[in-house]
């Protein structure tokens, strides 16, 4: 298979430059340090006054950490299957916005992660969707067999009209 000129000229101009990146290097260790460290939030968004489930990890996980933040104060994250966590209520008084959270570990490490808390809203009422003159209760047999007389009358009616027609 033939190449063409320009497209030989593309991939040498777009190959070319790759050559001569410089290569970073890269220190896993320190890599590997940072992603052992975080702090998740779940749910990350909540209205104010519900629960906030902390979920963390440290480079130790069997020792005890803190979490604190200007919405909770501090809170302890505790070991268990494997990572650190606990609960804490948000208060029901919060204004919506945007709260950091941060993660202290007791070798030092810290970590942070955002809260967004929104505000609680209540449906005033449900939707006008009618009376609920469709829906069972005490009249539902009268609607069943008013309907079923309405239909054998119209076929009784029906049969008689053909009759007519037929003979007469």
């Amino acid at each position: 298979m033939r190449l063409s000129v320009p497209a030989a000229l593309a991939a040498l101009v777009l190959g070319l430059p790759v050559l001569f990146v410089p290569v970073l290097p890269a220190d896993p260790a320190a890599a590997a340090a940072r992603a052992a460290v975080f702090l998740e939030l779940s749910p990350s968004t909540v209205p104010a006054g519900d629960d906030l489930g902390l979920r963390a990890s440290c480079d130790d996980n069997l020792k005890a950490a803190t979490v604190s933040s200007g919405l909770f104060g501090t809170v302890t994250v505790a070991p268990r299957f494997g990572f650190l966590t606990a609960t804490a209520r948000v208060p029901s008084g919060t204004r919506p916005g945007d709260y950091r959270i941060d993660l202290r570990c007791p070798d030092g490490a810290a970590a942070s992660a955002t809260l967004h808390v929104v505000a609680k809203v209540q449906p005033a009422r449900g939707p006008a969707t009618g009376a609920g003159g469709t829906a069972p209760g005490r009249n539902a047999p009268l609607l069943i067999g008013s309907g079923l007389a309405v239909i054998a009358a119209a076929i009784g009616l029906g049969v008689v009209a053909l009759r007519r027609r037929r003979f007469g």
